[in-house]
């Protein structure tokens, strides 16, 4: 071995010790650092959310596409080189789905028609360690972490499902004739309103509206258990591994071990 390489060994090294503690440091410089990469994320979202809604040049739009598929392929690359065991890190959903957005961004002319897709991106934020590493670290309350998701779930669901009505039938239907058609019928549908001003024409349209409405239904139940049901606290059973506990509870409910869940308010 020649000695660069015993020089570049160890630089390599650092530099990944250094990212590696800046996407998983508790340091006040990484915490900047992760917030200042979720203030980018959060843009991202709002420009996918946005898009149907703005009228500009198509050249703009892929300029500002590939600019995004830039800093997002650097991000992926940079936590998965922070990551302890990268095989690990792909077997995760969430990685799936932003690799699958990144090829959206990255090929928009074959693509274009999937890319409503992106505003899952907003998703796969919320559900990310990252995420609550970072902002939802003061909150450590399983009642706060379970609702966010319900709410974020519902809206993505919202705009990602505009996002199909308006891809497959603006254009081909009188009643869809631009973003906000789209969104109307997507809210209706799914609060199973249904004013009937709008319809999704043929079998096609009955099936679409059908899954609007099911898993609409779905989420808002999901909704309303998460802030009605008994609060919770994470704590693993020694015994028998059972997560989430009520507050004051004792005794583990499903194997009867003692339980010791600290009181922060003590």
């Amino acid at each position: 071995m020649s000695r660069s390489d015993d020089v570049e060994k160890p630089e390599g090294l650092r530099l990944r010790a250094r990212i590696r503690a800046l996407y998983h440091g508790s340091s006040g410089t990484a915490v900047r650092f992760r917030l200042a990469v979720l203030v980018i994320d959060v843009l991202i979202v709002g420009f996918f959310v946005a898009a149907p809604l703005l009228k500009s040049d198509a050249m703009i739009f892929y300029v500002i596409d590939y600019v995004i598929a830039a800093v997002l392929a650097l991000d992926l690359a940079a936590r998965a080189w922070a990551y302890s065991d990268v095989r690990s890190w792909l077997k995760k959903p969430i990685v799936w789905v932003d690799l699958f957005i990144l090829a959206t961004l990255l090929f928009p002319a074959w693509l274009f028609n999937l890319g409503f897709l992106r505003v899952l991106r907003l998703w796969t934020l919320i559900n990310s360690d990252f995420f609550w590493r970072t902002v939802g670290r003061r909150y450590d309350d399983t009642r706060v972490e379970d609702t966010t998701k319900a709410v974020v779930a519902l809206v993505t669901f919202v705009f990602v499902a505009t996002g199909f009505v308006y891809t497959s039938f603006m254009g081909r239907y009188e009643g869809i004739t631009g973003y906000i058609d789209a969104l109307y019928f997507t809210v209706t549908s799914l609060t199973t309103t249904g004013y009937g001003d709008i319809l999704l024409p043929g079998n096609w349209g009955r099936l679409v509206s059908i899954v609007i409405m099911l898993v609409g239904v779905t989420l808002f139940v999901r909704l309303g258990q998460t802030l009605l049901m008994p609060h919770k606290v994470v704590y693993p059973c020694p015994t028998c591994g059972l997560q989430r506990h009520d507050p004051d509870a004792v005794h583990c409910k499903a194997c009867g071990e003692t339980l010791c869940i600290p009181d922060p308010g003590r």
